[in-house]
């Protein structure tokens, strides 16, 4: 996520109707959800929400922690998440771990540039680890390679440059790699576009027909990982309307070539919305599913609320 929260915002009528725009800002957190499906999710039973705060960052002054994704090596689970750094503000990455995927601890920053970074989305390829976090500020989408997994990574080439970049998310499917970043213009969250190559390294070409979300902002800005569920690509988006981080839908993508690309909303929509109180009462907009080995799903997700300044 790009916005500065440290800069106070006024809330949505229907949750502070009556405060001033100089007190309060919205803070974000991380929660663990399990589910049947990655389309039905739910709070984890055995874990109390969130899971990851603020406060537990213990190396840099934080303001919040955002857009977490995890990543399964051995019988370990490394989670990787935005540390917004109070003193610099700006987004860097840090690390937490857990043995079970639903108790984590803390480590470190593990990456930081002297521009904003968040969204790092972490994966592994042909044994290696690799991360596209967000960089827009530096004028393009940037890959990180693991030179030792998980605390040290090494900048391995910028994929393509443009202006504006905001949350890049890669899929391998049918032998090729896809890329869906929003695109949008000064930034109103309303623009898709996608990219593909063959070698993750390689060019990187535009698809024929990107932007394939104009002008909607319901559905435009990516949410989480990318999935293959029964041979089907699935993406998440940010449901920004009628604030920025609302609500989280996903879509089948029931086509997708070099020349031609056909979507569906699945009926399970919305995804992820705002708890009944709490740290996730005003919106939520990340989420990151994987099966685990007894065919149950669990998800890092983040989710926000409307905090005093005091």
């Amino acid at each position: 996520m790009f916005r500065n929260l440290l800069v106070p915002f006024i809330p949505p009528a229907k949750s502070n109707p009556t405060v001033d725009s100089t007190d309060w800002r919205d803070e974000w957190s991380i929660g663990i959800y399990s589910g049947e499906s990655p389309f039905n999710l739910a709070p984890m039973a055995t874990v109390t929400n969130p899971v990851l705060t603020w406060k537990h960052v213990s190396d840099v002054s934080a303001a919040f922690v955002a857009d977490p994704f995890m990543i399964r090596v051995g019988q370990k689970w490394h989670m990787f998440f935005e540390v917004m750094n109070r003193e610099s503000r700006k987004g860097e990455i840090g690390l937490a771990t857990s043995e079970d995927g639903a108790n984590w601890t803390y480590q470190q920053i593990v990456l930081a540039e002297p521009y904003h970074l968040s969204y790092p989305y972490v994966f592994e390829w042909m044994n290696d680890y690799y991360m596209i976090p967000e960089s827009y500020m530096a004028g393009s989408v940037r890959l990180y390679k693991a030179s030792a997994f998980p605390t040290r990574w090494s900048f391995a080439g910028a994929l393509f440059a443009g202006p504006f970049f905001a949350d890049p998310s890669v899929l391998r499917y049918d032998n090729k790699w896809w890329l869906f970043v929003d695109a949008s213009p000064e930034m109103q969250h309303n623009t898709l576009r996608l990219f593909w190559t063959q070698d993750l390294t390689g060019i990187w070409k535009e698809h024929p027909l990107s932007p394939i979300v104009a002008g909607n902002p319901h559905i435009a800005r990516p949410a989480g990982r990318m999935l293959v569920v029964e041979n089907k690509p699935v993406r998440y988006t940010q449901d920004c309307c009628p604030t920025y981080g609302t609500q989280v839908r996903a879509f089948e993508i029931t086509e997708l070539t070099t020349r031609s690309y056909l979507e569906r909303e699945i009926a399970e929509n919305p995804v992820l919305t705002a708890g009944a109180a709490g740290w996730n009462e005003a919106g939520m907009h990340h989420v990151d599913p994987h099966l685990r080995d007894d065919g149950r799903w669990v998800a890092c997700v983040d989710g926000f609320c409307w905090k005093e300044i005091k």
